[in-house]
């Protein structure tokens, strides 16, 4: 059975935005979904968030698709990242995702630890090898530089998206058709 896990972001939670649809529509698909809610949202750390992803997905395998918002996508990367040797998921879908620690007007450095180490691409590249980049183009926080990051690091498919903000709930985002579609040719191919 194909699994799907969403990973929210910072302040996120799995009833928000586009989440509890994208869940319905991939179930409608016979997809086993998981939407976790992440360890201290407020404040989240890689410490607390790693082991969190690791311990709701169990043992990974070629059938296992993973949509990431915002952190949720770097942490999506790190936990593929930590893979044993041999351990490979079918495919994931970054959605406003990040590939170094962020530099927004009042930012100060919250997700830091999820950046204290650089990022091992090819190690990455090893566990999965295909990636979805969506982004859009009025992004208060995560800028168009990292989905160009994703296509160069990981060969991401870019897609970019407008006025879609942060494809958040506050931003009015409670469907997401793109990741959907990207999952499901993930998923076919």
């Amino acid at each position: 059975m194909k699994k799907a896990f969403i990973i929210h972001g910072w302040e996120g939670n799995p009833q928000g935005s586009w989440r509890p649809w994208l869940k319905k529509k991939l179930e409608e698909k016979d997809f086993q979904v998981a939407v976790p809610q992440m360890p201290d949202t407020i404040n989240p750390t890689m410490e607390k968030w790693l082991p969190h992803l690791a311990k709701t997905v169990g043992i990974p395998d070629e059938n296992c698709y993973f949509v990431g918002h915002s952190l949720g996508c770097i942490t999506i990367l790190r936990y593929l990242e930590a893979l044993g040797e041999n351990q490979i998921i079918g495919g994931v879908v970054l959605v406003a995702g990040f590939g170094h620690d962020l530099d927004f007007k009042g930012y100060k450095g919250e997700l830091a630890s999820f950046f204290k180490t650089p990022i091992n691409w090819e190690k990455i590249k090893k566990h999965c090898n295909k990636f979805v980049a969506i982004h859009s183009d009025d992004d208060p926080y995560v800028p168009i530089k990292h989905n160009t990051l994703f296509k160069e690091k990981l060969g991401a498919e870019s897609i970019i998206t407008h006025n879609m903000k942060h494809f958040s709930g506050d931003d009015g985002i409670m469907e997401l058709p793109i990741a959907l579609d990207c999952v499901l040719k993930l998923a076919k191919a």
